[in-house]
C-alpha cells in the first residue's frame, strides 16, 4: 500500500477505533447539544476542533512541543467532562445566559482550545508509526485528514440518532441532551479517576 494512504487509513483507524474511544465521546459531547438542522453549526464546530489538533499535532510530531504523554491522557479526559458539563448550561432553553451568538462563539473557542490538548494525545500515537520516515510532512497530512475523515463519520452517526430519536421517535431533545451529556461525563470522570498522572 502506498504510504500516504497507510497513514490516510492509519488516521481513520486511530480516531474510530473502540478502543480509543476517549476522542469519540469528546465528539459526541460536542454535538449533544445540535439537531441536524444545525448541521452547518457542528461542520464549524467541527472545524474549529481539528484546527485546534492539527496544530498541535503537527507541532508534537516535528518535536517542536513535547508534554509528558501521562499529563495529556489526564487532560483529555478533562476536556470531555467539561464539554459534557457545559451542554447542562448552554443550551438554547437556558435564557440567563448571553445571547444564542455569544454561547455559539464560546462553543467554537472551547472546540478549538481542547483541540490543541487531543491534538498532542493524537501525536503519541503518530510518533511512534513514524520511525525513521525521511520526511514527516506527507504522513503528517494523510494521517490528519484521517482523522478529519473519521470525526465527521462519527458525527454523521451521532446526528443521525439524535435525529431519529428526537424526530421519529418523540424523544425531547432536552432529554437527549441532558441524557447523553450525563453519560459522557460519568464516563470522563471514571477516565480521570484511573489516569496514570495519579501513580506517579
Amino acid at each position: 500500500m502506498d504510504s500516504w494512504l497507510l497513514y490516510l487509513q492509519l488516521g481513520f483507524e486511530h480516531i474510530t477505533d473502540p478502543h480509543g474511544y476517549d476522542h469519540m465521546l469528546f465528539l459526541v459531547a460536542l454535538c449533544a447539544v445540535y439537531s441536524l438542522r444545525q448541521w452547518r453549526q457542528v461542520l464549524v464546530l467541527v472545524t474549529a476542533f481539528t484546527l485546534g489538533h492539527s496544530l498541535t499535532l503537527a507541532l508534537a510530531a516535528l518535536q517542536v512541543v513535547a508534554v509528558p504523554s501521562a499529563f495529556i491522557e489526564l487532560l483529555i479526559p478533562c476536556t470531555i467532562f467539561l464539554t459534557a458539563c457545559a451542554n447542562f448550561f448552554f443550551s438554547e432553553e437556558n435564557t440567563a445566559l448571553p445571547r444564542a451568538a455569544n454561547r455559539t462563539r464560546l462553543r467554537y473557542g472551547m472546540a478549538a482550545g481542547f483541540g490543541l490538548i487531543h491534538g498532542l494525545g493524537f501525536s503519541t500515537y503518530l510518533r511512534s508509526l513514524l520511525g525513521r520516515e525521511a520526511s514527516i510532512t506527507g504522513p503528517l497530512l494523510a494521517f490528519n485528514i484521517g482523522l478529519e475523515v473519521g470525526q465527521l463519520c462519527i458525527i454523521a452517526v451521532v446526528m443521525a440518532v439524535s435525529g431519529l430519536l428526537t424526530g421519529g421517535l418523540g424523544v425531547s431533545r432536552r432529554d437527549w441532551r441532558l441524557t447523553v451529556s450525563g453519560a459522557v461525563a460519568g464516563i470522563a470522570l471514571m477516565l480521570i479517576r484511573d489516569a496514570d498522572w495519579w501513580s506517579r
